[in-house]
């Protein structure tokens, strides 16, 4: 069995979206995920599966579609995977709940910071699948826009960190 990390996009962000982490869990658990376990209602998901990344990442959009009654995207990562985008964390001195790490299928387009406006401050780097963005001032007042993460989802590098943990606890 592999160890998973879900991270959900739009799910419980700004009164959208909303999928209690319990529904989650027994979605998940119906699908024949193992040791699932939720982490902050934000749709960060760890747990067990015999399938591959890409069966995985369907199942759970079948089973949130079917939920939500539109399509909802997941990014799947496998506990390994997690862990290496922590340690390639390119601002480690920066305060970790002012650096995000968006997640993306795919590695980001080499065009990626062509598709940037709005920078103010703020830096970006790129990643395997993902872009690191550092908010010096914090995330509330930035109006930055990263063409390419219009598919992605972000975390903190304090949630990153936290379900690296608990993947690799498995």
């Amino acid at each position: 069995m592999t160890s998973y990390v879900a991270l959900l996009r739009a799910v419980n962000v700004g009164g959208t979206g909303k999928l209690s982490m319990a529904a989650l869990k027994t979605m998940c658990e119906a699908a024949g995920f193992a040791k699932v376990r939720t982490y902050i209602a934000s749709g960060n998901v760890v747990f067990d599966s015999r399938f591959g990344e890409a069966k995985v990442k369907a199942m759970l959009e079948a089973a949130l579609a079917e939920y939500a009654g539109k399509p909802v995207g997941v990014m799947v990562r496998t506990a390994a995977e997690m862990a290496a985008v922590l340690a390639a964390n390119p601002f480690p001195k920066a305060a970790p709940n002012r650096v995000v790490a968006i997640f993306l299928d795919a590695a980001p387009p080499t065009d990626t910071l062509q598709g940037v406006t709005h920078l103010d401050g703020e830096q970006i780097e790129l990643g395997t699948r993902e872009i690191y963005v550092h908010y010096g001032d914090g995330m509330a007042d930035s109006k930055l826009k990263i063409a390419a993460t219009k598919n992605g989802t972000g975390r903190n590098i304090n949630t990153v960190a936290k379900l690296a943990e608990m993947a690799a606890a498995r």
